[in-house]
């Protein structure tokens, strides 16, 4: 077993999500974390920062994919609501932090390889638990914890330099679990779909778009759904940023939430 090869194409591994799991920045995909084939066990870790007009977004986390197959994760999320925590209540800068677990499992398919028109598709699970129980449950969440359950297709067309991805998710999250999951009007599951197209014009850079539906669980604070344009560049065999424009609508009733993605990840 060769540990800590990397012998995928570059970004065949996709970059960091928001949760920590790997595919785009915002939407899951069915590929599994680190540069390893099937032939030994691969690692990632990113950091990830979101500018928005009032708030700010932190991320960081680790990622180990098991011979290309098994992939477990772990993220900390932290939003920082600037002036807006006065204004709702929370104090200046108060900031929300969300602890994100994950595993994936591909089970059938390969992104580069096999039958052309047979996708990569893995199952993944999300368990996300909020540090601010209360806060959620002051605006309308059911709980402060929960658990996402996800299904990716995801298919690299390399003669036309093409990828395409979708993903079905079954969540109850709120904002993605920062404001909690669910409500008393809405306790119960809903399907979202997170779909990404993506181009690479050159061998070590992507560019594409994302869009990803959201639940709109709390009455008190409309949610939006979120899309992006990005650009992935693998400035080594191991390290690769990513930049985007994002448009997360409205948090926390404050609407037009939209700025810059900036994120790196380190595979091996």
């Amino acid at each position: 077993m060769d540990i800590l090869d990397g012998g995928k194409l570059l970004l065949t591994n996709g970059v960091s999500t928001i949760e920590g799991t790997s595919g785009g920045g915002l939407s899951t995909w069915a590929t599994i974390a680190g540069r390893e084939t099937n032939a030994g066990f691969g690692l990632s870790g990113h950091a990830t920062v979101i500018e928005l007009p009032d708030y700010g977004w932190t991320s960081y986390g680790v990622s180990a994919g098991l011979f290309d197959r098994v992939e477990l994760s772990y993220a900390r999320q932290n939003l920082d609501t600037r002036n807006v925590g006065t204004a709702l209540g929370l104090g200046q800068g108060y900031t929300l932090n969300q602890d994100v677990f994950a595993a994936k499992l591909r089970i059938a398919g390969d992104l580069v390889y096999g039958e052309p028109m047979l996708p990569q598709i893995a199952i993944g699970i999300e368990h996300k638990r909020s540090s601010d129980a209360a806060v959620a449950k002051a605006v309308g969440a059911a709980k402060g914890k929960g658990t996402d359950f996800t299904l990716s297709a995801t298919k690299l067309f390399l003669s036309h330099s093409v990828l395409v991805n979708a993903t079905a998710r079954l969540t109850k999250a709120n904002q993605g679990g920062l404001l909690g999951f669910g409500s008393a009007a809405a306790p119960g599951y809903s399907v979202q779909f997170e779909g990404t197209v993506a181009y690479q014009p050159a061998r070590r850079a992507v560019i594409g778009a994302e869009f990803r539906t959201k639940p709109d669980n709390l009455a008190s604070a409309r949610e939006d759904d979120w899309w992006d344009i990005f650009a992935a560049y693998a400035v080594t065999r191991n390290l690769s940023v990513t930049a985007a424009y994002v448009d997360l609508g409205s948090i926390a009733t404050f609407d037009n939430q939209r700025g810059g993605f900036l994120s790196a990840q380190l595979a091996f």
